[in-house]
């Protein structure tokens, strides 16, 4: 089994929203179990806890699976978690909170 944590700054019904959309579609996994403060998703990938609760201006997102590090399903929640916006303003994903107009090699 595999565990993530991740501060963001969306608010837990936007985490579930997102959860939503993205699990299902790139993982291929379906709803079975939700709450307010989360759902679980289960597939042939194997099967994704989240829990999501608020915390002053933050939401704490807890995902486990019950696969390794290296499967396929820990991947993709690994790139889920990575679309979460970290404060607010930012708009998610990889680089999301570099100030736009910086360069980001040595070369440049």
């Amino acid at each position: 089994m595999a565990g993530y944590q991740r501060k963001t700054a969306a608010s837990p019904s936007e985490v579930l929203e997102k959860a939503e959309e993205f699990l299902p579609e790139m993982v291929g996994l379906s709803r079975t179990k939700e709450s307010s403060h989360g759902a679980t998703y289960t597939g042939d990938e194997g099967t994704v806890n989240l829990s999501v609760h608020r915390h002053g201006p933050y939401t704490e997102v807890v995902v486990s699976t019950d696969r390794l590090r290296t499967s396929r399903v820990d991947y993709e929640v690994q790139k889920f978690l990575t679309t979460l916006p970290y404060e607010p303003g930012d708009k998610g994903g990889r680089g999301s909170g570099e100030p736009s107009g910086v360069a980001t090699s040595p070369d440049a």
